[in-house]
């Protein structure tokens, strides 16, 4: 959430970052007649308590000098009434703005591109695209050949996007979990964490992901509880409503969590295979940060999941989101595309962003500098990596022309030594 005073003293530069970002400014408009109405209640009851406290202190004279008070008390009374009166409406007003303050995004950063999609900027690529010597598959095509990816029998027990996974491959999904928070961990710093699928609304508040996108949750039913759409939710609010020593900071946290998301905006997309599911597993990196750092904390997140594709020698590029691209809480994101030769594109398998104050301030996420008042920290956090993701990026990159799957070097001792996965026998 952006700091009400200074949307209150800059409306005309948040309403150049919501053109830039390509989204509709009726709701500053809105906020910006509600902040007038609200200016002229609070002027009128700031005049009549001036009036009342005036007119208390001649009535203090009068009694003093024995003179009567009636009409001033009955006056005062009248003058109380309208205070109270216009009380309850100056408050609808300003909880009226908090919610419009809650749909508003983050501002951009100035180095992020302004445009939409095709504004994106890459930064940087890694890694030799494989020349096949045979016609290369779809991740679906080779899972089904093995019999090791079920999509029939996931709609029958659940419906459309949704994957049964067997054998080998299920095993591997395991080994890249593992894989991913022991680099993290091992490697980088970050403190495991192993947090509740089930949150509450609060929390989903506090990143950023009530109200604007409800329709993308999973809510339970009678219970005031989400389906967890990502760790993000439950390791940001781990520090709601705390205020950290200045000597903690930065805080680096890593979790797997499975996730769940409606995907209320994607009908028709992705409809094959893995790449867009209502349940998909993920290992999240969250940190928290003083404002000075936040710039080269992010540039250090987005190295460390970078890590994680470079271990798997998985080819990949990072690019920089542009304003129209980048998601509403953050200031500015690198999304980091892995190669999948099936289709021969770039498809995202991690975003690393800063997000500012704008979820500390939902949050009420604060650290304490050694001799001054709490500030808001700034929050971070990127996939390190969307697991099924790499699961089909390791299909598509390491597929052998019989259809069997080499196993990545660095997760064979996580198989018991296995390299290669072939169809399932039984």
């Amino acid at each position: 959430m952006l700091d009400l005073k200074f949307v209150r003293d800059n409306l005309s530069v948040v309403k150049e970052a919501l053109i830039n970002r390509r989204v509709a400014v009726a709701p500053l408009e809105s906020f910006e007649f509600l902040d007038r109405q609200r200016r002229d209640l609070l002027l009128k009851v700031e005049e009549l308590k001036a009036r009342l406290n005036k007119q208390s202190d001649k009535v203090a004279e009068l009694k003093r000098s024995g003179e009567s008070t009636d009409v001033l008390i009955a006056e005062n009374r009248l003058i109380s009434q309208n205070i109270k009166s216009i009380e309850p409406q100056l408050t609808q007003v300003e909880l009226k703005e908090k919610e419009i303050l809650l749909s508003i995004p983050n501002l951009p950063l100035s180095e992020v591109p302004v445009g939409d999609e095709s504004a994106n900027f890459e930064v940087r690529r890694w890694g030799t695209i494989r020349d096949f010597p045979f016609q290369p598959k779809n991740h679906w095509e080779l899972g089904e050949r093995l019999g090791l990816m079920d999509f029939t029998s996931a709609a029958k027990i659940s419906g459309a996007r949704f994957v049964v996974l067997r054998g080998a491959l299920s095993k591997l999904n395991r080994a890249l979990i593992d894989f991913m928070l022991d680099l993290h961990t091992q490697n980088s710093g970050y403190l495991e964490i192993w947090p509740p699928a089930l949150i509450n609304s609060q929390s989903m508040r506090g990143t950023g992901q009530l109200p604007k996108f409800a329709e993308d949750g999973f809510k339970v039913e009678n219970n005031d509880l989400w389906l967890a759409p990502t760790a993000e939710v439950p390791l940001t609010n781990l520090l709601r409503d705390e205020i950290i020593e200045e000597s903690k900071l930065p805080i680096y946290l890593t979790a797997y969590t499975p996730c769940f998301r409606a995907e209320a905006g994607a009908a028709g997309r992705d409809t094959r295979g893995m790449i867009r599911m209502h349940q998909f597993d993920k290992v999240e990196l969250v940190k928290f940060s003083k404002p000075e750092h936040s710039s080269q904390e992010l540039e250090k997140l987005t190295q460390d999941a970078e890590e994680v594709l470079k271990g798997l020698e998985l080819p990949y590029r990072v690019v920089l989101l542009s304003t129209g691209d980048m998601g509403f809480s953050s200031t500015k994101t690198y999304d980091l595309e892995v190669w999948l030769p099936g289709p021969g594109v770039y498809r995202e398998i991690s975003s690393c962003s800063c997000f500012g104050d704008f979820q500390a301030r939902r949050a009420n996420i604060r650290y304490r500098r050694e001799k001054g008042k709490p500030e808001f920290v700034h929050t971070l956090n990127g996939s390190g990596l969307a697991v099924g993701r790499t699961l089909v990026s390791i299909l598509e990159n390491y597929q052998l022309e019989d259809g069997s799957i080499e196993v990545p070097k660095v997760l064979r001792s996580f198989l018991g030594g296995q390299e290669v996965i072939r169809a399932l026998t039984n």
